[in-house]
Order: structure tokens, then C-alpha cells, then sequence
């Protein structure tokens, strides 16, 4: 399997990069192969063109993401301490890593129709998360039952996407993470039964 291959990862990683660096549209298959340190022709062994290293991309790193959630928000009493895991993971994965903020942040919002489709394609287990804790929270009495679930979590990823899209634009001028308590009080507030 292709995201096996070491060289694989390195042309992600180069990817996340470039692009950051340069812009989705500004980022020629050609840049990002001499990021890698790997022949043109190498990057087409693994991808079909730019739109799916873009895809790839955030596939591989989300894919990590939700995984590191799933595994950390288990072993959390009950929802409400589940939601500020989840906040605080969301938070600390892109402030360790200034690439892939702007990439996410930035670069996948400016593709066409069709690249944000597959985008959320690759979401859709994270707000599946989100959803779980949203239940869990119903269930425990400590969520309004009568919520609209769909809205809350809208609410709850809008929330946290618009947090660090915010802070990138003020290029990460404060600490993201330390925000997490303030932004979990605000929407526990508004979960409360």
C-alpha cells in the first residue's frame, strides 16, 4: 500500500509546506517534488496531480487527528470533559504544526467545488465524533435533549475552525491552546440542560 512507503509520507510532508508557503495555486507538482527530494515523475507513482496531494494531505493528517481523539476522549469521565479534549486537541495539533494551520485554514477553502467535496468527505468522521460527545451529553443529562444536534455541531466545529482560522490570520500572535478552557465554558453554557 502506497501510504506505506516512506517516500509517500515525505511527499505530504513536503506538500504541506509548499503549499503553506506558496499557496495551492502557486504550488506546481514540481516544487513540491523538490521539497521531497524526489524526481517529478516520482510524485505521479503515488498521486494523480495537485488536487490529490491537496486531498491526500489532508486525509492523512485528519485521519491522525480524529484517531488521536477517539483514543484520548475514552478514557474521559463524561462528555463535558470529552468536548474540552477534543477542543484542546483540535487546538494543539494545529499550533504545533504553522504549515498545516494555513493549509487548512487557508489553501483548502480557495479550491474549487469538487476538492471542498472531497474535504468533507474526510471530516465527516470528525464531526462524527462530535456528534458521539454531543449524544453522550443528551444522555447524561447534562446537554439539553430538545437541542438541534446538527446545529450544535455546526456550532461546536464552526466554533473551533473559526478560532484557529482567526489565529492564523493574526499570525499566531497569542496562544491558541490557552484559549481552550475560555472557548469550553462558552459552549458548555450553551449545551447545558
Amino acid at each position: 500500500m502506497k501510504k506505506n512507503k516512506p517516500k509517500y509520507n515525505t511527499i505530504i510532508e513536503a506538500a504541506v509546506e509548499v503549499i503553506a508557503e506558496n499557496g495551492y495555486h502557486g504550488s506546481q507538482v514540481s516544487k513540491i517534488a523538490k521539497k521531497a527530494g524526489v524526481a517529478d515523475g516520482t510524485i505521479y507513482l503515488y498521486f494523480k496531480n495537485k488536487e490529490d496531494i491537496l486531498v491526500s494531505v489532508f486525509e492523512e493528517k485528519m485521519g491522525q487527528f480524529i484517531e488521536e481523539i477517539k483514543a484520548a476522549i475514552t478514557s474521559k469521565a463524561n462528555a463535558n470533559e470529552k468536548l474540552l479534549t477534543l477542543i484542546e486537541m483540535h487546538f494543539e495539533q494545529l499550533a504545533a504544526n504553522h504549515h498545516l494551520a494555513i493549509v487548512t485554514q487557508l489553501e483548502l477553502r480557495q479550491s474549487n467545488l469538487g476538492l471542498r467535496m472531497q474535504i468533507n468527505r474526510v471530516l465527516k468522521p470528525y464531526l462524527d465524533v462530535i456528534d458521539a460527545v454531543i449524544e453522550q451529553g443528551i444522555g447524561e443529562g447534562l446537554y439539553e435533549a430538545s437541542l438541534n444536534r446538527r446545529l450544535v455541531r455546526q456550532m461546536i466545529f464552526g466554533t473551533l475552525d473559526e478560532m484557529v482560522t482567526n489565529w492564523v490570520m493574526k499570525e499566531e500572535k497569542y496562544d491558541l491552546v490557552a484559549q481552550a478552557p475560555d472557548v469550553h465554558r462558552l459552549l458548555i453554557k450553551a449545551l447545558k440542560s
